[in-house]
């Protein structure tokens, strides 16, 4: 059994019950659920998500209202000018395609807030187009089984090259193929004490094969400490304004963080984000 087969085996026999992987899903339900997974565990967007797509089935939908009450519903996904994004991807596609989610990977990438990933996400996964799709999971996945490395380097244009290399031709076996890939370093192939004796590519990893060398490569930047840092701040002025449908004072905002100049300037990026709005009674979403 080849690399593919093995992975699109495993992938039907183990996969997650997830709202997107389910029959009739929309290609909207699609574009929105990927945007709130970017940095956001599943368990958490699941919810969210249900709730969005009840209130806002389609594109046009989301497009009618302000950009705000798609921050608002946003609530603690965490890293809210995805919100906005979305919402200006709405009303492109509602005014560029009749509201139609496009299948074409170009003209995903026309659309506001979106990346090479989402936009091969979305023609793969919505429409069962045959593209390479990488995300962290599947680079980690092929830096250990392809590579003989513990982690993959900083996300690099080779990435795309070598999910390609590994992708089946037939189309439904490809998409098979990316969502497996995915869900194996999201359940076994995980960054911190992988299931190996689980894994359909045991016998062929060769990190494995290696005795499990520690990884020497370049690394991402460690992100900061959320705790007292300037997104915290941030979080705490979002949540004020998310919780209020008339301005927040700036008497109120005072009142988030003790650190005058910390949170003046977490409320200055706000504002400068377009996810705060100065007004004549204090502050609000846009």
């Amino acid at each position: 059994m080849n690399f593919a087969s093995a992975v699109v085996d495993w992938y039907h026999a183990n996969r997650r019950d997830l709202p997107w992987r389910r029959d009739g899903f929309t290609a909207w339900g699609t574009l929105v659920s990927e945007f709130m997974l970017q940095q956001t565990p599943v368990t958490r967007v699941i919810p969210r998500l249900e709730e969005w797509l009840t209130r806002w089935p389609t594109p046009a939908d989301l497009a009618a209202v302000p950009p705000g009450e798609a921050v608002r519903a946003w609530q603690s996904l965490g890293y809210p000018r995805r919100a906005l994004w979305l919402h200006a991807c709405a009303v492109a596609i509602t005014e560029r395609h009749d509201g139609v989610v496009p299948d074409d990977v170009h003209e995903l990438l026309a659309l506001p807030g979106i990346g090479d990933y989402t936009a091969r996400a979305v023609a793969v996964f919505a429409y069962g187009d045959r593209h390479p799709v990488v995300d962290t999971n599947i680079r980690r996945v092929i830096a250990r089984a392809v590579d003989g490395q513990g982690e993959p380097g900083p996300p690099a244009k080779r990435d795309l090259a070598a999910m390609e290399a590994l992708l089946p031709k037939d189309r439904p076996a490809a998409a098979a193929f990316n969502a497996g890939m995915m869900e194996l370093g999201a359940l076994v192939c995980i960054a911190r004490n992988p299931r190996c004796d689980d894994c359909p590519l045991s016998e062929e990893c060769r990190w494995r094969q290696a005795g499990y060398p520690d990884y020497e490569g370049p690394r991402k930047a460690v992100q900061k400490k959320f705790e007292g840092s300037d997104r915290q701040v941030r979080g705490l002025i979002m949540a004020e304004l998310r919780a209020s449908h008339i301005p927040v004072t700036a008497e109120e905002i005072d009142g988030v963080w003790p650190d005058a100049a910390q949170r003046d300037r977490a409320l200055s990026g706000l504002i400068a984000d377009g996810l705060a709005v100065r007004t004549s009674g204090g502050y609000t979403l846009p």
